[in-house]
């Protein structure tokens, strides 16, 4: 495998994952790249959904959009986006994303240097093919994703990650809260009830309601739903049985809208989820609850969050939908995230 750093790297594209948490996730990994090359263009390739986590980024120089629902559909989206890339004349792709499609548009792009995991079977189509050895599959994601580069030979920058607002984000947050009734000098606590990918990744919506009445009763704070918009009723249900003693974003916010929100808030308390992911990166205190998922790969990436877990023979099992009695969630109480929520607290 030659060496990148001896090769004329002028023009650099990252193709990014495409999952709010593992966009977060490959923050430290898209810093070391501008630190390996500091006089590069860098841009990065993301869907729609994830692009605006990297909005202000300050080592990415440009950020495309891979639109597979809009104008890079069907049969003709690859090529057709294959086709824009190639003008861009990029001499290194470094492919975050594992699937075999992001090194076949690389190559359909014309990159001559193609750097990523030898994943899903697209070996031949990369110029520096990383060995996934087994021990990287139960490492934590930023030392996995910093693994592509560590395996080029490419320099890390530590594992601090990368999430950027700016003071009008900031402002408009304010706004928001203030339309119900939450000031800038009152105390605010965000719940995060949701998470994608099923079921089982889920704490139970009555215990975070009566977490939530605990933790009001306790801080007088405020308390604020989060997720997105297939979660709207699951806010709506917390909600009343909170007696409506909450403001609920749930399906109401834009992706900056939420970051800017998370930022506000004295405490976090959510699943295992992209969000859980935003707060780490804003260093916002937070209990993470962790279930059917690895705390050991996924965890939050911050000193100032919690991990709430009782370990069971099953977990982790990493499945959507839990297939018996969905223990690892049934045995964490509302005592337990209450009693840790409380000492987070007072610790900041």
């Amino acid at each position: 495998m030659k060496d990148l750093r001896s090769k004329q790297i002028k023009r650099i594209l990252i193709r990014s994952t495409n999952w709010v948490g593992d966009a977060i996730i490959t923050t430290p990994a898209i810093r070391a790249v501008r630190k390996n090359f500091p006089e590069a263009k860098i841009s990065l390739l993301a869907k729609p959904w994830v692009a605006p986590i990297f909005y202000n980024n300050p080592y990415i120089d440009n950020i495309l959009i891979y639109d597979a629902a809009g104008k890079h559909r069907g049969l003709s989206g690859i090529p057709s986006l294959s086709k824009e890339l190639r003008k861009e004349k990029f001499d290194l792709a470094i492919l975050l994303q594992n699937a075999f499609e992001a090194a076949l548009i690389a190559v359909l792009a014309g990159i001559p240097n193609r750097l990523g995991y030898n994943t899903d079977a697209r070996s031949l189509l990369l110029t520096h093919c990383i060995c996934l050895k087994p021990a990287l599959k139960r490492v934590h994601q930023i030392d996995y994703y910093l693994g592509i580069l560590e395996g080029a030979s490419l320099k890390s920058d530590g594992r601090q990650l990368t999430l950027v607002l700016t003071d009008e984000e900031r402002k408009h947050a304010e706004e928001l809260l203030a339309k119900h009734g939450i000031t800038g000098k009152d105390r605010l606590i965000g719940i995060n009830p949701g998470a994608i990918f099923g079921s089982a990744k889920r704490w139970f919506p009555e215990r975070y309601a009566a977490l939530s009445v605990k933790l009001q009763e306790y801080s007088g704070a405020g308390i604020t739903i989060f997720g997105g918009p297939g979660e709207k009723a699951l806010g709506d249900y917390i909600s009343e049985l909170m007696g409506n003693r909450c403001v609920n974003f749930c399906g109401k916010t834009s992706l900056r809208e939420a970051v800017a929100l998370i930022e506000r808030c004295q405490l976090f308390i959510t699943n295992d989820s992209g969000l859980m992911h935003v707060a780490a990166a804003l260093d916002t205190p937070q209990i993470a609850i962790f279930g059917s998922t690895d705390h050991i790969t996924t965890s939050p990436g911050s000193p100032k969050s919690r991990i709430v877990r009782v370990p069971v023979p099953c977990s982790p099992c990493l499945k959507p939908d839990c297939p018996t009695d969905h223990r690892c969630m049934k045995n964490i109480t509302v005592e337990m995230v209450y009693d840790a929520a409380v000492k987070l607290l007072m610790e900041n």
